[in-house]
């Protein structure tokens, strides 16, 4: 029987006991394995949206993909229920959650129709899926999932942006149809919702600065 030669470090191991080593979803662990920097990238979104979202009662992500990073939003939040058009994404999602930060999952595509669940939402986020929804597709997309939010909800939309495609590797590159300049993500949320700030992002940085230089940009909004 080895054991650490510290004392504190003896909570590694009640841990481990407890609830075992954490897993990555399929999406973390390429990520970690091809890129390991970007899924830093990755979790920094997450949480400028916690930040964002923070106090909310009940919160909905669309396009939750593995479902990873979600417990760094559901840290912050009452409650958080994710959603994704791809079952298999769902199902993989399901399993990568932690009874200390538990959520609810469900399978929908936003573009296709409205949520058929409560519509008590007070929080809602999309990180890396607004590019995904052809333009033919985008109005009813939002509006659908403006449908399901509450009078003042707080929405947080993350995505890539146009300018950034130009370096962007062929797989992340891949189902990019509608990426925008942060004037065009302004435009297009601040249609469907209102009120509208939007930010820069490079690497792991949120800014306000030259966002032709910058790599995702981000628009905040309340219904």
């Amino acid at each position: 029987m080895f054991s650490y030669l510290e004392p504190q470090y003896h909570i590694l191991d009640e841990e481990l006991h407890t609830s075992g080593l954490s897993s990555f979803g399929p999406m973390a662990s390429y990520t970690w394995n091809s890129d390991p920097k970007r899924l830093l990238f990755v979790l920094s979104r997450y949480k400028f949206a916690a930040r964002m979202l923070e106090g909310a009662k009940r919160v909905i992500e669309v396009g939750c993909g593995d479902g990873f990073a979600a417990r760094i939003v559901r840290q912050h939040v009452d409650s958080l229920l994710l959603t994704d058009a791809d079952p298999l994404m769902v199902a993989h999602a399901e399993t990568t959650q932690s009874s200390r930060f538990p959520v609810n999952t469900a399978v929908h595509n936003f573009a296709h129709g409205r949520f058929p669940g409560p519509k008590d939402f007070d929080g809602v986020y999309l990180l890396d899926v607004l590019e995904h929804v052809s333009k033919q597709e985008e109005s009813e997309f939002l509006l659908n999932i403006k449908d399901c939010l509450l009078p003042g909800a707080k929405i947080v939309i993350g995505m890539p942006s146009i300018e950034s495609q130009e370096f962007a590797s062929a797989g992340s590159r891949a189902g990019h149809v509608n990426c925008m300049t942060k004037e065009e993500l302004y435009a297009t949320v601040s249609q469907a919702f209102g009120t509208t700030f939007c930010f820069s992002m490079n690497d792991e940085v949120v800014h306000t600065g030259f966002s032709r230089m910058s790599n995702y940009i981000f628009a905040v909004a309340t219904n």
